[in-house]
């Protein structure tokens, strides 16, 4: 936080294959260059998961916020191309639940969805987070869409 005083860090996480741990990081340091943003990071070499803490403040006009959230995406976009995932530990919250889309097929979310239905049914734990609450609805389990 020292890097920009009165900054807050905004902190994200993907994970990658270890084989392709290296390539992902110099990937996301160029976007950093390229982007303009300030965006330490560090990673887990034994499991291929990696933070990036981007580094932001309340006045960060328009053009520095747009470019912030480019690098989130260019990020998880990467991962995910090399077979990786949007997310390594800190989960997916409101956040990443756009990119889950991009990371499992539709019918896989509607099963998550069911999932938490049937664990939850008042929508108590994490509301509005991972999937939404009425996705999937009309399936069952183990048979598809119902009929």
């Amino acid at each position: 936080l020292t890097l920009k005083p009165g900054s807050k860090g905004l902190i994200t996480d993907v994970c990658v294959p270890i084989s392709r741990l290296s390539d992902c990081m110099e990937e996301t340091a160029a976007d950093i260059a390229e982007l303009g943003v300030i965006a330490p990071f560090l990673s887990h070499a034994g499991d291929g998961n990696f933070h990036c803490i981007v580094l932001v403040t309340p006045d960060d006009d328009d053009d520095l916020k747009r470019r912030q959230a480019e690098f989130n995406e260019r990020l998880v976009n990467r991962a995910i191309a090399m077979g990786g995932t949007c997310t390594g530990e800190h989960g997916v919250g409101h956040g990443k639940m756009g990119s889950l889309e991009k990371e499992h097929s539709p019918v896989c979310l509607d099963y998550m969805a069911l999932i938490k239905r049937s664990l939850d049914p008042q929508n108590l734990f994490n509301p509005g987070k991972v999937v939404t609450w009425n996705r999937g609805l009309g399936m069952k389990l183990g048979g598809g869409p119902s009929r």
